[in-house]
Formats: structure tokens, sequence, C-alpha cells
């Protein structure tokens, strides 16, 4: 079982389902800023469920701490950063928007401890 794949391909179906959930359940009651806020989220998270899936290439190929790391800090991102966003994007209110920036953070840690494991030599 590789996790990360696994959670990088459920993050994949959920983005794809949020959204069409924007798309069509918000159409009607929420401000074009929100619709793109919701919908800035859904791009997120696809794009770090890829790099999720990439994570768990990495570690059966490189296993290590630093395919870990990134692993760990893509979910970690997906959950604050999008969560986050998608918080904003619904509700209007920016009660969870500290949130985002230690969100992009572990994204950006994520990324560069993947770069590291990748030209790492075994």
């Amino acid at each position: 079982m590789n996790l990360f794949a696994g959670l990088g391909a459920l993050n994949g179906f959920l983005a794809v389902a949020l959204a069409a959930f924007g798309t069509h359940a918000l159409a009607d009651g929420a401000t074009a800023a929100q619709m793109a806020t919701f919908h800035k989220a859904t791009y997120y998270q696809m794009v770090h469920g890829l790099a999720l899936i990439g994570a768990g290439w990495l570690s059966t190929a490189k296993p290590g701490k630093l395919a870990q790391l990134a692993g760990w800090a893509f979910f970690l991102g997906i959950v604050l950063f999008c969560g986050s966003v998608y918080s904003i994007g619904l509700t209007g209110s920016r009660a969870v928007a500290p949130a985002a920036p230690v969100g992009g953070t572990l994204l950006m840690i994520g990324w560069l401890a993947m770069a590291i494991a990748a030209f790492r030599r075994p």
C-alpha cells in the first residue's frame, strides 16, 4: 500500500467533486469573488493531490525521510491551505485565513523536500 498515492487520488476525487459542487450549488448564492476563491481552492487541491501521488512514487523509488516529509507536508498543506480557502469561499468569513499561509508554507516545503529527494543520489 502506498499511503501518499492513495491520499493523492482521494484529493483528486474531492477536488473534482468540490469543483462540481461549487459550480452548481453555489452559483446562485455566492458572490463572484467567493466563487473565484472556491475554485482557486479546487485548483490547488488538484495540483497538490497530483503532487501527493508523485511523493508516493518517490517514496518507493527513493525511500527516505525526505520523501516522507514531502508527502506529509503536501497532505497537511492541502488540509490547511485549501481548507481555509474553501471556508473563505463558502462563508466569506476570513476567520480561518491565518491557516492559509501555514498551509502554503507546508506546500512549499513539500515541493522542496521532493526536489531534494529526487536529486539525491541513492
